[in-house]
């Protein structure tokens, strides 16, 4: 059994879970599957998947020839996809890529004007196919990896400012996902992890993920 991708006969949704590896997955860093020790939630702040998939081709990283993407990303409607293999390095939070597993939610979050003073209200719900799909997920993670123990927000771990794009002289969070409607209390009454928030977390400059 390859360590790339979780079986899918581990899933609570069998019928739901799509492996569609990112064209550059074979070029991203490679790790043991005992460094895992943090789930972090996104949310992917975009209307719908295919344009999570575009962005998540995307080349930003010429040495490499890799971009920003999820390992997981769960839609809308419960579907659930593996763009990175669990042994290599997703580059999707400032400064906690090795040691983690990033799985994005489908959410407009603050979409388009993610940076706006006056866009910086997360109003769209997750669905509870939404979300029931997600905590089968975190179940399936949770048995196959033992040294998971930990999770976190996006928020939880960047939490830089950064200069509005429509008021110089005003700052908004940089990173706000998943935001205040994803649904923690029921989240950590359902899984073994527990929610870590490190502290004086500085993170790299703003301009990296």
């Amino acid at each position: 059994m390859s360590a790339m991708t979780i079986p899918v006969d581990k899933l609570l949704n069998l019928d739901r879970m799509r492996v569609e590896l990112l064209p550059y997955d074979d070029r991203l860093e490679r790790r043991e599957l005992d460094q895992i020790q943090w789930l972090v939630v996104h949310c992917t702040e975009l209307p719908d998947m295919a344009g999570a998939r575009q962005l998540g081709e995307k080349i930003l990283y010429p040495d490499s020839r890799t971009g920003n993407s999820g390992h997981f990303y769960v839609d809308r409607d419960g579907s659930i996809f593996q763009w990175v293999s669990l042994d290599r390095v997703a580059h999707h939070v400032s400064g906690f890529n090795r040691p983690s597993i990033g799985v994005e939610l489908v959410n407009r979050g603050r979409f388009p004007n993610w940076w706006d003073t006056t866009s910086q209200q997360m109003t769209q719900p997750y669905p509870e196919e939404q979300v029931e799909a997600f905590l089968g997920l975190l179940d399936a993670l949770c048995a196959a990896l033992p040294g998971l123990g930990f999770i976190a927000g996006h928020e939880d771990l960047d939490r830089r400012m950064v200069t509005s794009t429509d008021n110089p002289n005003a700052r908004v969070q940089r990173k706000m996902d998943p935001g205040p409607l994803f649904p923690w209390d029921l989240v950590l009454q359902r899984t073994r992890l527990r929610r870590n928030i490190p502290q004086d977390q500085p993170g790299p400059p703003a301009a990296q993920i």
